[in-house]
C-alpha cells in the first residue's frame, strides 16, 4: 500500500505527497500531460525535442543541471506518445532547490536560438542512429503508420521525419510551450521523508506565483475500427528476416486492458513462455520473440516481434505465430498458467514500491489517469483476471482485419 495526501493549487498544479521515511532521498517528480499525440501532423517531435530544451536554462537559472549536480542530485526525463516526465532525486536537506529548478523552467523556460540550434541537432542526430542507422531502427517510423490512419499514435515520438524538427521556428517551439507547460498541465509528485505541511508551504512558494498560461481542450481523432489486415513488405541491409505484427487492442483506462497484458505475459514472458518453447525452442523458427503492449491512454497497440531463422520461410514463421495466436483466441488457458502470469506481476508491482522514485513516477501516472489511488489497485485488478477475462479479451484483440504486419526482409 502506497500511502499519499494531495492537494491543487489555485493555478490547478495538483500535488501529491507520499511519506517515506527509509531513505535519506526525497524523489521530485513532475508529469507534464503533454506527449506526441498532441503534436501537428506537419510539426512532430515537437514534445520530444522539449524534453531536451527543458534542461537548456530557464529566466534565473542559465543551466539546469549544474546546481542539482553541486547539490548532490540526479535528473532525467522521458516522453513518450502520452505525456513528458521530468524526476529527479536529491539529498533531503536540499529539497528547496528541486522546486526552485523545476518552477523555474515552468514559468519562463530561456528560449535561445543557440539553445534551439543545439538542442536541434541532438535530436537529429538521435533520429538518424536510433531510427535510420541502426538496423531495423525505422520499424516504427513504418509500422504506426500503418496501424494508425487518423489518431496522432501514427508517428513515432521522435517524430515523422527529421525535416519537421529540422524546420522547427522559434515560434512554433514557444506556442508548444504556452499551450501545455502550465501548472494546470502538470501533476508534481513529492515522495521521501517529508511532510505534508512542508510540501504545501514549498508548492506555494516557488509554483503558487506561476500564472495560467492558456486553456485548451484536447480533441483527438478516434481510430475507427480496422476491419482488413494491413501488410507491408521491405528490405533492408540487415543480417536477418523479422516479423513485425500489430493489432489494435483496449486503452490504458480499459477494463480489460490487464487481461491484455497478462495475455502478452503468457506469451512471451521468460523462456517458459509459449512462445519461446514452441517457436524458438522446439521448432527453431524464431531466434528470438517477443509479445508485449504499447500500454497506452488511448486505444494501444499489442505487438509481436521476431528474428526469423536463417532459411526459415517467413510464411512459415508467420503461420506458426499465428497459430500460437489462434490458439489462445480459440482455447482457454489453465488456471495454473494464468496464476503463473500473475505471480510474475504481483512480483513486479511488489518490486517496483521498494524505490520512492518508481512510486512518484507511479503516483503521477495514476493520478493523469483518474486518481492517485490507482496505483494501489493495480495487484487487485491483475488479481481479478480469469481464465474467461483473458480468453474474452483475446478474442476481442486477436480478430481477424485487426492486424498491421511488416514482413522486414534480409537484403
Amino acid at each position: 500500500m502506497v500511502n499519499f495526501e494531495k492537494f491543487k493549487l489555485d493555478n490547478g498544479l495538483r500535488v501529491i505527497v507520499h511519506k517515506d521515511t527509509t531513505t535519506p532521498l526525497v524523489a521530485v517528480d513532475i508529469l507534464y500531460d503533454v506527449g506526441a499525440r498532441d503534436e501537428e501532423p506537419d510539426k512532430t517531435g515537437f514534445a520530444h525535442l522539449f524534453e531536451h530544451l527543458m534542461f537548456g536554462g530557464s529566466v534565473n537559472i542559465p543551466k539546469y543541471d549544474t546546481p542539482l549536480e553541486n547539490a548532490g542530485g540526479e535528473n532525467n526525463a522521458f516522453t513518450n506518445n502520452d505525456i513528458t516526465n521530468y524526476y529527479l532525486t536529491i539529498p533531503k536537506q536540499n529539497l528547496e532547490l528541486a522546486f526552485w529548478l523545476e518552477s523555474d523552467r515552468m514559468l519562463n523556460l530561456a528560449f535561445s536560438e543557440k539553445s534551439l540550434e543545439v538542442q536541434r541537432n541532438v535530436v537529429i542526430e538521435e533520429f538518424r542512429q536510433s531510427y535510420l542507422n541502426q538496423p531495423y531502427g525505422d520499424v516504427w517510423l513504418m509500422l504506426r503508420p500503418l496501424a494508425y490512419k487518423v489518431h496522432p499514435y501514427q508517428w513515432a515520438t521522435i517524430g515523422k521525419e527529421i525535416s519537421h524538427i529540422e524546420n522547427a521556428k522559434m515560434k512554433d517551439v514557444k506556442k508548444f510551450y504556452d499551450k501545455y507547460y502550465n501548472p494546470d498541465n502538470a501533476i508534481l509528485v513529492v515522495a521521501g521523508d517529508v511532510e505534508l505541511n512542508e510540501i504545501k508551504k514549498l508548492a506555494e512558494k516557488w509554483f503558487g506565483p506561476i500564472q495560467k498560461k492558456s486553456n485548451f481542450k484536447r480533441i483527438l481523432t478516434a481510430e475507427p475500427e480496422q476491419t482488413e489486415d494491413r501488410l507491408l513488405e521491405v528490405k533492408r541491409n540487415v543480417p536477418y528476416d523479422a516479423l513485425y505484427k500489430a493489432f489494435h487492442m483496449h486503452s490504458r483506462r480499459d477494463d480489460e486492458y490487464h487481461s491484455a497484458d497478462l495475455i502478452s505475459d503468457i506469451l512471451s514472458n521468460g523462456d517458459s513462455s509459449r512462445l519461446f518453447n514452441r517457436l524458438v525452442k522446439d521448432q527453431k523458427l524464431f531466434s528470438d520473440i517477443q509479445a508485449y503492449i504499447t500500454g497506452d491512454i488511448d486505444e494501444g497497440l499489442f505487438i509481436f516481434t521476431g528474428k526469423v531463422v536463417k532459411g526459415v520461410a517467413m510464411t512459415d514463421a508467420e503461420s506458426a505465430l499465428l497459430k500460437e495466436i489462434e490458439n489462445i483466441r480459440e482455447e482457454n488457458i489453465s488456471s495454473k498458467e494464468l496464476d503463473k502470469v500473475k505471480n510474475k506481476i504481483e512480483s513486479t508491482l511488489e518490486f517496483s514500491e521498494m524505490s520512492v522514485l518508481n512510486k512518484a513516477m507511479n503516483l503521477a501516472y495514476s493520478e493523469l489517469l483518474g486518481d492517485a489511488g490507482m496505483i494501489n489497485q493495480e495487484k487487485e485488478k491483475y488479481a481479478a483476471v480469469t481464465v474467461d477475462s483473458v480468453k474474452h479479451a483475446a478474442e476481442k484483440i486477436f480478430r481477424e482485419g485487426n492486424s498491421s504486419t511488416i514482413h522486414y526482409f534480409s537484403n
